[in-house]
């Protein structure tokens, strides 16, 4: 099993999109989940009642599909007291394996 590619706290190397995440994160949650083949307007609506929760729910997706080691635990602890952060990186590896499977089709 394997490791997120970027940090937990590496939010910040992309001023943009920890800026779009900080003041409309719902967006940031929508974009991730469509990415991950699930609906950009239910879990952006999800997101902006239950943060928590669909911030788990998105990071347990992308843990699945990246065979990256967690738990649900984890990911709730990290929704809760670190949602930006989280939902960030949940965002940047999604982006890196979109990027990765257009690589391969080359």
């Amino acid at each position: 099993m394997g490791e997120y590619a970027n940090p937990l706290f590496g939010c910040f190397e992309d001023p943009a999109l920890c800026i779009i995440t900080f003041i409309i994160p719902c967006y940031t949650a929508g974009k991730t989940a469509e990415s991950l083949g699930e609906s950009c307007l239910l879990y952006g609506i999800l997101y902006l009642f239950t943060e928590c929760i669909a911030g788990c729910i998105i990071r347990g997706k992308v843990r699945e599909i990246k065979n990256i080691d967690g738990t649900m635990f984890k990911d709730f602890v990290l929704s809760l007291f670190c949602p930006w952060c989280a939902l960030i990186q949940d965002h940047r590896e999604v982006d890196n394996t979109k990027y990765d499977q257009s690589i391969a089709r080359v």
